[in-house]
């Protein structure tokens, strides 16, 4: 059987691109110079230029950095307590589904107030 081959390509000497370059045109350069860019800009490493600004909190609720680690734990654990009471009451006005989920978080939040307490036997032994 005789298979019929394809000529080899011809070289064209008239073009500006060596013959090893992977550009067939100078646009196709410049889109990947384009394309460099964008990708060096996205997934290179961060630079100043593009990184996100410093997290500055917001001061107008700041707790006071003289405050003792004692005295904190205790306000959380009071500030927690009543947010259990107000959960349950507050699910005391729903039935079904609602309320199951209002005492969830009740519960959730009643169990932050356990480790805070926890934190604090630790701390200051009342014993």
């Amino acid at each position: 059987m005789f298979k019929v081959t394809p000529n080899p390509p011809v070289k064209d000497t008239a073009s500006p691109t060596p013959p090893t370059s992977p550009y067939a045109s100078l646009d196709s350069k410049k889109l990947n110079d384009a394309a460099e860019r964008a990708l060096d800009h996205y997934l290179g490493p961060p630079t100043a230029e593009n990184m996100a600004t410093p997290y500055q909190p917001n001061r107008l609720y700041m707790v006071n950095p003289a405050s003792d680690t004692e005295s904190l734990l205790v306000d959380a654990c009071e500030t927690l307590g009543s947010a259990t009471v107000m959960l349950n009451e507050f699910a005391s006005m729903f039935e079904g589904s609602r309320r199951k989920t209002l005492q969830g978080i009740a519960q959730v939040v009643m169990v932050a107030e356990l480790a805070v307490n926890q934190v604090l036997d630790k701390l200051v032994p009342t014993e």
